[in-house]
């Protein structure tokens, strides 16, 4: 009885507050609204902030129903006034997106961004895939440094980090890029003697759109999964040449999005050098993939600034699919895409009251300053010098260590937020104790690392049976779990649907997505975890699925029997 009447207590106050937000929802509140109207929409629109971590797309002059959309140039006035108060009163900026006409008046769209301190900013990760030679680096060169490209790839050759891939013009590691909006959605990237500093972009930046240039090549897939995995991506930016089409690791990339459940926006680049028909048949092409089974996706083409707008605003729902084409010779579309990164807001939920826990992504030795180790953080708040438990080691301990620095997009600060990317200079530890996969957390967790755990295994594509004791080719398979790379040995195989079970045992490294079932397995690194999965079988060579053959991701209950 207790139970119950905690839960209609519960209902009781939620239904109190939608009630006290439905004074609030006539068209004209913002018009004249009185004290304890204005109260009320303070107390939503900081609500509203906080689950979009600092900033809120608003609309004035909408009705509920929509019957009555509009206000009169006079109320209109009035209403960006209140709107402007609100705004003022919370520390936030208000900037007007967009304006359409009804029948009855006007309706206005407007960005409402908390105006944070030059040590704080807003950060979106955007994972860039796509196939070779379709202007990944290309692009982001143009968008981050500000100058339109040759022609012949001269505004990736800032980007590129090694010799070869100079030569080469192909990227074979994992990038990273910045492009910092202030309060008002400008761009705020300037370059200085052809380079960027970070340090200034951040600082005069409210958000800061994070690019991870990942690698194209077919024989760089390995790179391509441990950044969709390690540096945990909010969106992922597939680029498509105009004049190529859906060729090579697009629809592998595309999968390895969808898998991960990555919100896809497309962006076709080369539309200036491409024939207009064989654009639009590559475009009918891929709208065909995206409306696909496997994809389930809504291809919408981004035309007009409104386009932008609409597609900003419902993107999080991982069914829509912008797509824009651009050019980055001539910079045609160039300003839509880069008001949409401005609008992309968080899609993930991140807790900071619970104690922190740090993913390690690279490690590096600088001169100097010692071990520094970069990543995610995944909960809580991270302080200099805190004391975390950094583990495990190879024989699953974990130690305790001293932050002596915190370094967020090369500056300096005080503390990290869950969500956040960082980097911590470590006290009294060589670079060549920590590796990738490693965690840094705190005291109060008490970790303990295991060297089995049970999982949930979706299989996209595999040419052959799995069976007990398996091996692909001779070889262990590989599992990317997060920023953990180890080669694996299946100890057991078990159906969930009881139709068969299997036998097999798991090494030390990571391993590939494998069959459907409960499998158990034994690793250096490891914890106990689950993962939904689906039963499907399919053939082919590549190491993912055609997506135009992928059983919908979305229907959990069918299984294929394994022969």
């Amino acid at each position: 009885m207790s139970d119950t009447r905690e839960s209609l207590s519960s209902f009781v106050d939620k239904t109190d507050r939608e009630s006290d937000y439905d004074k609030i929802l006539r068209r004209n509140v913002l018009v004249a609204p009185s004290e304890e109207q204005y109260d009320l929409l303070l107390k939503r629109l900081r609500q509203q902030l906080g689950e979009g971590r600092g900033e809120v797309i608003l609309e004035i002059g909408g009705s509920e129903d929509g019957s009555e959309n509009g206000l009169l140039d006079d109320e209109l006035e009035a209403a960006v006034a209140t709107l402007q108060s609100l705004a003022n009163t919370l520390e936030c900026s208000c900037v007007k997106l967009r304006e359409r006409k009804e029948m009855r008046g006007i309706v206005v769209q407007y960005l409402i961004r908390r105006v944070l301190d030059q040590s704080d900013f807003l950060e979106i990760r955007v994972a860039v895939v796509g196939n070779v030679d379709a202007g990944k680096s290309t692009l982001l060169g143009v968008l981050t440094h500000g100058e339109l490209d040759n022609g012949r790839g001269h505004a990736r050759q800032r980007l590129f980090r090694h010799k070869h891939e100079m030569e080469s013009g192909r990227t074979s590691s994992v990038g990273n890029d910045i492009l910092g909006f202030d309060e008002e959605g400008n761009v705020v990237n300037k370059p200085e003697h052809g380079s960027l500093d970070w340090v200034k972009i951040c600082e005069k930046s409210s958000k800061v759109i994070t690019f991870i240039d990942l690698a194209g090549h077919e024989r760089y897939l390995k790179t391509t999964v441990f950044g969709m995995t390690g540096h945990a991506p909010d969106f992922g930016m597939l680029m498509v040449g105009a004049n190529a089409g859906i060729i090579g690791m697009t629809k592998e990339h595309l999968g390895l999005a969808l898998a991960l459940s990555v919100p896809v926006f497309v962006v076709v680049t080369k539309i200036d050098m491409c024939p207009a028909n064989v654009l639009q048949d590559n475009l009918k092409m891929l709208v065909r993939i995206l409306k696909s089974p496997g994809c389930r996706k809504v291809p919408v083409m981004v035309k007009t600034s409104d386009d932008v707008v609409l597609s900003a605003t419902n993107f999080v729902s991982e069914r829509l699919c912008p797509i824009f084409q651009v050019s980055n010779v001539t910079g045609d579309n160039l300003d839509l895409l880069k008001t949409f990164l401005n609008l992309l807001t968080t899609r993930m939920e991140y807790h900071e009251n619970e104690p922190a826990e740090f993913q390690i992504d690279d490690t590096y030795s600088v001169p100097g300053v010692g071990t520094v180790v970069s990543g995610t953080t995944l909960k809580g708040v991270i302080r200099l010098n805190d004391t975390l438990m950094l583990g495990p080691d190879p024989l699953g301990h974990f130690q305790q260590i001293a932050v002596k620095s915190i370094h967020r997009k090369r500056m300096a600060v005080k503390e990290v937020r869950a969500g956040q990317t960082a980097s911590f200079a470590l006290k009294k530890i060589k670079r060549s104790q920590i590796r990738k996969g490693m965690v840094m957390v705190s005291p109060a967790l008490n970790p303990q690392a295991c060297w089995e755990f049970e999982g949930e295994i979706l299989v996209l594509h595999h040419p052959t049976t799995i069976s007990s004791r398996y091996q692909a080719m001779g070889k262990n398979i590989v599992i990317y779990f997060v920023s953990v790379t180890m080669s694996t040995l299946f100890s057991e195989v078990s159906n969930n649907q009881g139709e068969n079970t299997f036998e097999a045992s798991m090494d030390k490294r990571d391993t590939a997505m494998q069959k459907t079932g409960n499998k158990k397995g034994r690793s250096r690194r490891g914890g106990r975890g689950k993962a939904n999965n689906n039963n499907t079988n399919a053939s082919g060579t590549k190491p993912l699925p055609d997506v135009t053959n992928i059983t919908p991701l979305t229907n959990r209950n069918n299984t294929t029997r394994v022969q």
